[in-house]
């Protein structure tokens, strides 16, 4: 006896088989119930997610002799006859090879005939949005006006390409994927009847490579199945056969991409090559895991979102400490580029050492995305330093023109500054204290506050305003607009005082046009120190 593929054997035969797709079973049920049965119907929804088996389920419910809450019996004459293939009154169509105008031109010539047996003849056509356009204007009166005892099931994953004429005329019901939860639960059920022993780390890895589609899910099972036969199925074994990688190496590389260690990076590529794992499933994860990561950091609702254990949840929360959303999103963008060009590469490993290369050396790149990464890198080195702030520091490199080495050096004094020719303003000692203390640490507040704060106030600068009061100064009136409301400095004071213990008042205001940047704020103290030589400003 022929072997029958898992999928096709346990093809859902009645309404209460079929899952995920809840909403559209239950509407088609009381549809049945209440005989309020439409003419024409169209299914849209991606593959493997029940389509074609809920059209062939809704054929036999409608000619079944004695149909159960909506469902066929599978018991009588008629559904036999369906299910084995001998009806007439149900015919499958595929347009993919029958999309010609004289296909549709018989199918109008077959609607004249009643049913010799049941109730309807039912037509399922799938892919239909392969149909030609003049098979499709061949169908629209018939569509529109069929005889009573015609019913239309029209199944596509493109529903874009359904000319309004024909949607106008349908029902239609969209499938969604289905969820993890639902493909794994399903996998068990049919693993334990046909006998199978796999874990259930193997089974929800299975039902994640399944991408929502659960004929996927059991063609997959049924691939590891027959490579690990009569023994137990376990997660190594179905990452072997699909040719994948554990995700603890992806949380290998994505440490060696933020460290700049490109040789490490081309080891684990390497080590990828060597134990024969499919390089464009290899991108695709290794993207699934960088989405992760961002959900993680700009999400709330994190495990109901991340369908993982709270150890590799924790490994997670430690990774997503190490990098920001901007540089992240452009890790996310470099492999989606590379993603879709791996797929008709010859040279698949040598595009990927090149993003590699691309992701750990951004300084090679004159886009956006890679000028962003560099900035946040050197904030976060000067934001070590105790006299100088990464906002003075990006004022200064944009006016020098010559990056971090022309800026301010940690340390500067009040001689170092005249020397430099930067302008220079004269503050009480402890005016100055509190300006240094939130001036050090500006650029990593406003990252951390986070929303709307952090690119609103990404070119800002902070200047004294009195005893306990500091003013921010934006250089762009479109973020001095978002800034300077009442909530977004409260949240900063807020901010302040819970973490460096200060009760600091702040106001904003706009650079006016021309305005230097650079100013160097020292104490009175330092001031009679350093006088003799230097041009100095005294602010009253």
């Amino acid at each position: 006896m022929s072997y029958t593929a898992l999928y096709r054997k346990w093809r859902p035969i009645q309404f209460g088989d079929v899952k995920g797709q809840d909403s559209i079973v239950q509407t088609l049920r009381n549809q049945m119930i209440s005989q309020r049965i439409a003419h024409a119907y169209l299914f849209c929804g991606t593959r493997g997610t029940g389509k074609t088996s809920i059209a062939k389920i809704f054929a036999r419910a409608v000619n079944c002799e004695r149909p159960v809450d909506g469902s066929p019996c599978n018991e009588c004459e008629t559904c036999r006859g369906i299910l084995a293939g001998r009806s007439m009154n149900v015919v499958e169509i595929d347009a993919a090879s029958n999309n010609g105008v004289e296909n549709i031109r018989e199918i109008r010539e077959q609607v004249q005939y009643p049913p010799t047996e049941g109730h309807y003849r039912v037509y399922i056509i799938d892919e239909v949005h392969m149909l030609s356009t003049g098979a499709f204007n061949a169908l629209l009166k018939t569509l529109e006006e069929p005889p009573s005892y015609v019913i239309f099931i029209l199944a596509t994953t493109e529903a874009n390409k359904i000319p309004v004429t024909v949607l106008s005329r349908c029902q239609r019901y969209d499938f969604k994927r289905l969820t993890v939860d639902t493909i794994a639960a399903r996998l068990r059920e049919l693993s334990d009847a046909e006998g199978i022993l796999v874990e259930e780390k193997a089974l929800r890895y299975l039902a994640k490579a399944a991408d929502g589609a659960m004929r996927d899910a059991l063609s997959l099972l049924d691939q590891c199945v027959a490579f690990h036969y009569g023994t137990l199925l376990t997660y190594d074994n179905v990452l072997d056969v699909l040719g994948a990688v554990d995700t603890s190496v992806f949380s290998r590389l994505l440490r060696a991409v933020i460290g700049d260690e490109t040789t490490e990076c081309m080891r684990i590529l390497e080590d990828m090559v060597i134990q024969g794992r499919e390089l464009g499933q290899f991108v695709n994860d290794f993207i699934w895991y960088l989405r992760n990561l961002l959900v993680l950091k700009t999400t709330d609702d994190v495990e109901n979102m991340l369908e993982m254990s709270a150890e590799n949840l924790s490994q997670l929360a430690e990774e997503a400490g190490m990098i920001d959303e901007n540089t992240l999103m452009r890790y996310i963008r470099v492999f989606s580029e590379l993603s879709g060009q791996l797929r008709y590469a010859v040279q698949k490993r040598v595009l990927i050492e090149v993003a590699l290369i691309r992701l750990t050396r951004p300084q090679m790149e004159q886009n956006l995305d890679s000028i962003l990464q560099r900035l946040t890198v050197l904030e976060e080195k000067v934001e070590k330093n105790a006299d100088v702030s990464p906002d003075m520091l990006r004022q200064l490199a944009a006016q020098i023109g010559s990056g971090v080495e022309g800026g301010v050096q940690s340390g500067m004094t009040v001689a170092d500054a005249g020397s430099a020719g930067l302008r220079q303003i004269s503050i009480p000692k402890a005016e100055l204290e509190d300006l240094n203390l939130i001036r050090q640490d500006w650029g990593k507040i406003t990252r951390e506050l986070g929303g709307a704060i952090r690119p609103a106030f990404r070119n800002t600068v902070l200047e004294p305003a009195g005893d306990s009061c500091l003013c921010i100064v934006f250089a762009d009136e479109g973020n001095y607009q978002i800034g300077r409301t009442a909530e977004r400095l409260g949240e900063i004071e807020r901010y302040i005082e819970e973490q460096y213990g200060k009760e600091l008042s702040l106001k904003a205001r706009l650079a006016g046009n021309g305005e230097r940047m650079d100013t160097v704020y020292v104490s009175d103290e330092d001031l009679s120190r350093n006088i003799q030589g230097v041009e100095i400003e005294i602010e009253d």
